[in-house]
């Protein structure tokens, strides 16, 4: 397409992520409707996306990272967090920790109560099951035969199961899936990992798609804003290497580019807060002020116990030995390059009172940080831990009016006081874990916190100093009803106020879920595909879930 001409397309979608990806694939599927995909990153082929086990180098690499940074947040001692977003084909899903985690079914009866109608966990369960292709096999809570593989790891290390077998001896039950019946309790993690290789949404739903002759993906494409006639959305501005382009669309436009970049896209293109706007010089399509409001995630920290065996993956961290799982991959697609190394999980209550957990863990046989800037200096083990439903909100707001500039980001960490008494209960509740018999055999000193962390006023400084984020950010653009001034979107996932445009994102989320949130962005997608095209929606399932006897008086 040359610079001032147009092409036409049914559909626009912006962002090849998590959820962009599926949609190009479903709403291409008929071979009738022209889709277009423009996607700011590039390619994914890189060894170091596609092997599993090396998933901190992609999220340290500016070629496939947008490297965001919060502003200082006042609730960490004014540091600054990063908040790594995707920039390449498969969006985060290429650069994420490959953890297959749905959330818990409260969490969607949730959704309902909070204004998004047709969301409850009886709706969603059969678009998490049609999105899923899980090695073990379906059952009325697990998809076999769809384009997302899922699988458990090997268990190999003895680590994972002395963790599971822990939270037993402190009196936490044991659950045969975490994403099926009953999530509460400790088990195996699932993974999107297929023959070896990161599952992420580019392998699973857009490449066998892009074969197809309707469906148009663009690259290194810049979208700087969507184009208007009155209130309807008829296509969208982008530019690449300094030549500007304009597509149309017939019938929507659809932004996926995620929780920090579609409200960006919004407040570029007019939508959003009239005072946020007017201030940067951009027209007001939309009085929408809930755009960039509500932004939610998960902070963790890493609870680190040194190991007095030599059984754990810092033992494979020098070179020669990274070197010869790297050569076993490459030839079988076997071995520690093939798993994620989160294998082990847990989820449980914080305190009495509580219906659904609202601490996750995930277990790691290493003592490392999450992007793999602070490497072990011994044989240790840890488990990543934080609160899952914390009460602080934050915001993403513009910089300026140029859309090459990042939006603002800040999180407000740890700013309500109920947030500071979770991870108290964070710290106390996995010392405890740690305790007990079953790591007798392995146990050393603990590396983090320390054990004279032990207070509430030295338990919330190391917090403010330690803790990180889980790179979960969510809720930006958020689903309610048409009726509340700070829904962004209705539960079809229209923009309100204007026609012709949705998101389809994390962004869209109500509140945020329990877990991680690759799993339910792509049902999110799933189910928004049959909106879009005008589909009957799958029948709601009548799938029952656990939740824990005598919750308002025990915590375990």
């Amino acid at each position: 397409m040359r610079n001032g001409t147009q092409e036409l397309f049914d559909y626009v979608i912006v962002g090849a992520g998590s959820a962009g990806c599926v949609l190009a694939d479903r709403l291409s599927a008929d071979g009738k409707n022209r889709v277009l995909v423009l996607e700011y990153g590039g390619s994914d082929r890189s060894v170091f996306i596609q092997m599993p086990s090396a998933l901190s180098i992609p999220m340290n690499m500016k070629r496939y990272n947008w490297m965001y940074e919060s502003e200082p947040e006042p609730g960490l001692n004014g540091r600054r967090l990063h908040c790594p977003r995707g920039k390449v084909l498969g969006g985060s899903s290429s650069i994420n920790g490959m953890v297959y985690m749905r959330g818990a079914p409260a969490d969607f009866d949730r959704w309902q109560e909070e204004g998004a109608q047709g969301w409850s966990y009886a709706d969603v369960l059969p678009y998490f099951q049609r999105a899923e292709g899980r090695r073990e096999g379906g059952d009325e809570y697990r998809g076999q035969d769809g384009p997302l593989a899922t699988r458990y790891g090997t268990l190999e290390n003895p680590l994972y199961n002395a963790f599971v077998d822990a939270a037993q001896q402190a009196g936490y039950p044991a659950t045969d899936d975490v994403n099926g019946f009953q999530q509460e309790g400790f088990g195996r993690m699932d993974m999107t990992v297929k023959d070896g290789v990161r599952w992420s949404a580019a392998n699973a739903y857009l490449k066998p798609a892009m074969t197809r002759a309707n469906l148009k993906v663009e690259t290194h494409a810049r979208v700087e804003r969507v184009l208007f006639e009155g209130r309807r959305a008829v296509g969208v501005a982008w530019s690449r290497g300094g030549e500007r382009h304009e597509v149309r669309t017939a019938r929507e436009v659809i932004l996926s580019g995620g929780p920090i970049n579609s409200p960006q896209l919004l407040k570029l293109s007019g939508i959003g807060s009239a005072d946020e706007l007017h201030a940067h010089g951009i027209d007001v399509v939309a009085h929408r002020p809930g755009v960039g409001e509500n932004l939610q995630d998960h902070l963790e920290f890493y609870f680190q116990v040194a190991c007095t065996q030599p059984i754990t993956l810092y033992s494979k961290m020098g070179l020669i030995a990274r070197g010869m799982i790297g050569a076993r991959w490459l030839l079988t697609g076997e071995g520690l390059g093939a798993t994620n190394h989160f294998e082990s999980c847990g989820f449980i209550r914080s305190r009495p009172g509580i219906s659904s957990p609202d601490i996750q863990y995930h277990f790691l046989p290493l003592a490392v940080t999450y992007d793999g800037q602070g490497m072990a200096s011994e044989h240790g083990f840890q488990a990543h831990v934080g609160p899952m439903r914390s009460k602080s909100r934050g915001w993403v707001r513009l910089k300026s009016a140029d859309p090459a500039e990042p939006p603002r980001i800040q999180f407000n960490y740890l700013t309500h006081p109920d947030d500071l008494v979770e991870m108290r209960a964070c710290v106390r509740l996995t010392r405890e874990i740690f305790a007990q018999p079953a790591f007798d055999p392995y146990r050393g000193r603990e590396i983090q916190p320390g054990t004279e962390v032990t207070s509430d006023e030295a338990i919330d400084a190391f917090v403010r100093e330690k803790t990180e984020s889980a790179y979960h950010p969510s809720c930006t653009c958020r689903m309610g009803s048409p009726a509340d001034p700070m829904a962004v979107l209705d539960p079809q996932m229209r923009v309100i106020g204007v026609e012709g445009l949705r998101v389809v994102d994390s962004s869209a989320m109500p509140s945020i879920t329990n877990a991680n949130l690759n799993a339910p962005t792509i049902m999110m997608a799933e189910k928004a595909a049959d909106h879009i095209l005008g589909k009957p929606l799958l029948a709601p399932s009548n799938a029952p879930y656990h939740t824990a006897r005598d919750w308002q008086v025990t915590q375990r």
